[in-house]
Parts: structure tokens; sequence; C-alpha cells
């Protein structure tokens, strides 16, 4: 089944890049570099100009080597015309049943943006995949901890201030994989061109992910 081929490519990678940019050419190039650095899910947000035309291009592009998704959707309509264009997964900040309706209908792995305990719980009951943890940048890796312990059932992604001093943190918490946006991608080094840099900041967030997955399957009791 796709989707559960899918949903072991994420948690296999551990990272997906959140990437907005200005349009197809330069997102390929930056999807070029962090490939190389080992990342190879990337989210394509629709903030970004003509994301639609963006996820097709980049997912014919590709053929399969990158997995694509599409983020920051807010309704199904959005939903459904990114998929239609490729995106392979679908990233929401927050939970709206009718999103997870037709991403399940689709067979699409859906992660749903949820902050709150009672609202991690809503998310993953109304057939979410994965629950994004958003932001997490005010709470850190001992918040993805502590949610763990009463639903250790719930894979979490935690996304908003996940970054390479504390990726390793969050995924000995318990999160199944990490949203990463400006930490690895971010304008400045896009404007500069300065792909060199990004394959070395992916090829370094990919390395502290896979160690800590190999602390936490190591574990006892794990």
């Amino acid at each position: 089944m796709k989707k559960r081929e899918h949903m072991q490519r994420i948690e296999a990678c551990g990272v997906i890049a959140i990437i907005r940019t200005n349009n197809a050419a330069e997102l390929i190039k930056v999807t070029d570099a962090i490939k190389t650095g080992g990342v190879d899910i990337i989210e394509i947000t629709m903030t970004t100009p003509n994301a639609l035309n963006v996820i097709s291009s980049v997912s014919a592009n590709y053929g399969g080597e990158i997995l694509v998704g599409v983020g920051s959707v807010l309704d199904a309509e959005t939903a459904r015309a990114a998929m239609l264009a490729g995106a392979e997964f679908v990233v929401s900040p927050v939970t709206k049943p009718d999103i997870i309706e037709m991403c399940n209908r689709y067979g699409t792995v859906v992660m749903s943006g949820a902050f709150t305990p009672t609202e991690i719980l809503k998310a993953w009951e109304s057939g979410a995949d994965y629950v994004k943890v958003f932001p997490s940048s005010g709470v850190g890796p001992g918040y993805i901890k502590d949610i763990k312990a009463p639903m250790p059932h719930i894979p979490l992604v935690p996304t908003g201030g996940v970054n390479l001093d504390n990726a390793g943190d969050f995924i000995n918490a318990g999160a199944a994989a990490l949203g990463v946006g400006s930490a690895l991608v971010n304008n400045t080094v896009v404007a500069k061109g300065q792909y060199n840099l990004l394959i070395s900041k992916a090829r370094r967030l990919i390395e502290a992910v896979q160690i800590a997955k190999s602390q936490s399957t190591n574990r006892p009791g794990s």
C-alpha cells in the first residue's frame, strides 16, 4: 500500500524539510542540495507563489526520488488540488476533519496540526496519520515526552523551533519525525546560492536524527 510505504519513508528519513521559495527552479536547486545531504522528504507550503504549479514541477522532476508533500493547507479543496498536482502527503497547521477525510479518501498521508493534549487526541481520533505538534518552539522536546507518556500510540511530528542542536532530543523524546524549516533552509542561504552549506546542514541534521534513532532502538525496553 502506497500510504504505508510513504509513512515508512518519512519515519526512516526522520526529517521533513519545509521549503518556501520564489519559484520552481529555485526550489529544485534547494531540493538537489538537501537530497545530496540525505533529506528526501520535502514539504512545499501553500504560501509558496504558484504553489500547485511548483508541486507539479518538482514531482515530475524527481519521479519518486523525493517524497513531495504540501503544507499550510487550510481546507479540503486545497488538499485535493495539491494531491492532484502530485503531493504525496498533506500537512495542516490545524485539525480540520474535512481535510483528514479528503486525504483518507485518496489514500494520502495526512498530518494535522494540534498543540494541547486534547487537540492532539482529537486529531488522532479524527483519522490523522500523524499529529503535527505546532508550534513546538515554545515547549521543546520535554513536551513531546510528556505527551507520549499517556498517549504513546500517537505518532507526533514536532514542528517549529526544531534545529540541529535539539533534533536528537526531539527524537529521543519520542517524535516519529521532525518538521524543519528555516533551521535547514532559510531565505538568506537560498538568496546567496549557498547550496554547499545546505548540503552540509542537511547531512548534519540527518546524522543527528539517525544517531538518536539508533539510541532509541538500543534503549532497554524499546
